[in-house]
């Protein structure tokens, strides 16, 4: 290569990857001036009494314990119910139909359903089950998560099931073990930090999901463990305090922002070193 070629590589070398470096440290800055501004606005309303106290009235004082505790149970239901069949599912799809019609097809919708904006679950559960029943409820916010939840941990069952070495397979089949017994005591095994991860992953998707939520279980501004009637939820009361006229409905909207951020952050960092792990052995 002559001296003439080589330098005008490297020229253009250094030019791209000038470019490439400028454009993440600006996708880098406008992250810090968002995460700046959320963490100065979050913790200067950060108390117990977010925590301890309901929801207030417009221009008084309050907290956002209703808000929390509906989050926390809408999640809790949607994940026991989504995961479930969400491993199922990826365990047919990598264990028994691998190379079947109707694994692409399932395959293929649950891509579908991975891409699809949350405001379309939303929509459907709404028509499915809020207008038969005549009114929103928590039941209905808890399906439209549980289909949130679904096709993340289908995708992560499967991918971690088909990195599981078939030797392993073959050894728990040779010492004459039922097929299923192989895939619980064997693949699951070798699998589970990936299958968890999974599933922290869809708990982080679905925490701040507002749209699914305005359509099913709408709001409410009171306690309510009633889960066949609306309930609050934490990323709804963001989303109507933030656009409220009343400086205490705004600085709760920015102190319940804050509060998700931190519990997705802390998901996805426990779900980066559950992977981390799985990849050292």
């Amino acid at each position: 290569m002559s001296p003439a070629i080589y330098n005008r590589r490297k020229a253009k070398n250094a030019v791209m990857m000038t470019l490439c470096t400028l454009a993440a440290g600006i996708g880098l800055a406008w992250l810090a001036l968002i995460l700046g501004a959320l963490l100065y606005k979050g913790f200067s309303g950060l108390s117990l009494a977010v925590f301890t106290e309901m929801t207030p009235p417009p221009g008084e004082a309050g907290g956002l314990l209703n808000a929390i505790a509906g989050s926390v149970a809408m999640t809790i239901i949607a994940v026991v119910v989504g995961t479930p069949i969400g491993i199922l599912a990826g365990t047919f799809m990598a264990e028994y139909g691998r190379f079947s019609k109707l694994t692409v097809a399932v395959r293929f919708i649950n891509d579908i359903l991975l891409s699809a904006p949350s405001i379309v679950i939303g929509l459907f559960i709404y028509e499915l089950l809020v207008r038969p029943m005549g009114h929103f409820s928590a039941i209905a916010g808890a399906c439209a998560l549980a289909l949130l939840v679904i096709p993340v941990v289908v995708r992560t069952t499967e991918d971690m099931l088909l990195l599981v070495p078939n030797a392993l397979r073959e050894a728990g089949t040779a010492i004459g073990a039922p097929r299923w017994i192989v895939i619980r005591s064997v693949a699951y095994r070798a699998a589970l930090s990936g299958i968890i991860t999974g599933i922290l992953l869809a708990i982080a998707r679905i925490s701040g999901e507002t749209a699914p939520l305005l359509f099913t279980a709408l709001n409410n501004q009171f306690w309510s463990a009633n889960l066949n009637a609306p309930m609050a939820s934490l990323p709804v009361t963001i989303f109507q305090f933030a656009l409220s006229p009343y400086e205490e409905w705004q600085q709760l909207a920015w102190t319940g922002a804050l509060i998700i951020t931190i519990a997705v952050l802390t998901l996805s960092i426990t779900a980066r070193s559950l992977t981390g792990r799985r990849e050292e052995r």
